[in-house]
């Protein structure tokens, strides 16, 4: 009920313009200069505005070049396993001014995947590939793959 009571008081008084606005004014100062309020002189508010402007371009610009090596690594993926393409990922290559390439730890990766798959293909890579499989464990496998089968089978069908 006091805090009622004040509340109403202090707005009364404050209407009646015989306290209480012009102290705040005193207090909070010259507010209306940027400058003055984060305590600076005029040319090193400006100079330090710039500065600010600066480093938000070159966070902007870093930003989107890393977006667009990210585009580029997944155009290079949809590329290598044919998928459908992106205008998304194309439109912000162009943004970053075509001279985006995959980043170099990638880059790396890319390579040895690469080298990899080209010795799958070769013939001496079937060749090893050959002689790492277990012919029993096959055997094992297609022969207990075709009993269950025939089991399904059986169980489905009344002539069997």
């Amino acid at each position: 009920m006091a805090f009622l009571m004040k509340t109403m008081i202090s707005s009364q008084v404050k209407n009646l313009g015989l306290g209480g606005r012009s102290e705040e004014q005193k207090e909070e100062g010259g507010t209306s200069d940027p400058a003055a309020a984060q305590g600076m002189t005029r040319e090193e508010y400006e100079e330090y505005q710039k500065q600010v402007i600066e480093e938000k371009m070159e966070r902007d610009a870093a930003f989107t070049q890393k977006k667009a090596e990210r585009a580029c690594l997944r155009v290079h993926l949809r590329e290598k396993y044919r998928l459908p393409k992106s205008e998304m990922d194309e439109n912000q290559i162009q943004m970053a001014g075509d001279d985006v390439d995959l980043p170099e730890d990638l880059r790396k990766m890319v390579d040895e995947d690469q080298e990899e798959e080209e010795d799958k293909d070769s013939i001496l890579g079937q060749l090893q590939n050959l002689q790492n499989m277990d012919l029993d464990t096959i055997k094992e496998k297609a022969q207990a793959t075709f009993t269950e089968i025939k089991q399904t089978a059986e169980q489905k069908c009344s002539v069997m």
